[in-house]
């Protein structure tokens, strides 16, 4: 197993996932990390599921550092560290304020929900999802149909807010 060829192969949707997913860069890039160095300390035993393990492995790495610092509630993270400069400072408020709706309400789906989505919005197939978060194929439609639902209601809902 090439491990260089794999980082860079994997490292940049797995930071870019890790940090929709928590919501701060440098806890994603400590995940990445950590995800790689279990990758080589103990390489799953099918190379065809590589990417979903690698993006399951990362998901438990953060989920486990937050049981340890005892955090329930998904951290806030630093968006204007990912947002690409803005020059006009109402485009840029209102690009912040979007952010922060979508990242609140992403924090009140549940571990499995935000991960299903994310790794669809990656480009996972239903049966790496599958793999991914320990259910069936068949599942994955109906719990992405589910969450898609939730979100656009809870959006809609913020969006409602803001106004």
């Amino acid at each position: 197993m090439d491990l260089d060829a794999l980082f860079q192969e994997h490292q940049a949707g797995l930071l870019r996932y890790l940090t929709r997913y928590t919501g701060d860069p440098d806890e994603a890039a400590d995940a990445v990390q950590d995800a790689y160095l279990r990758l080589m300390e103990r390489p799953p035993a099918r190379e065809d599921h590589l990417r979903s393990w690698l993006y399951a492995v990362a998901t438990n790495v953060v989920r486990d550092r937050r049981k340890k610092r005892h955090e329930v509630a998904l951290a806030e993270g630093d968006w204007e560290k990912t947002a690409a400069p803005v020059a006009d400072p109402l485009a840029q408020l209102e690009q912040s304020e979007r952010r922060s709706a979508v990242q609140q309400v992403l924090s009140k789906l549940s571990t499995k929900e935000r991960t299903i989505l994310l790794m669809r919005e990656e480009g996972f197939l239903h049966r790496e999802i599958a793999a991914a978060v320990g259910t069936t194929t068949k599942s994955i439609g109906t719990m992405l149909a589910r969450a898609l639902n939730k979100l656009a209601s809870d959006l809609g809902e913020e969006a409602e807010e803001l106004k």
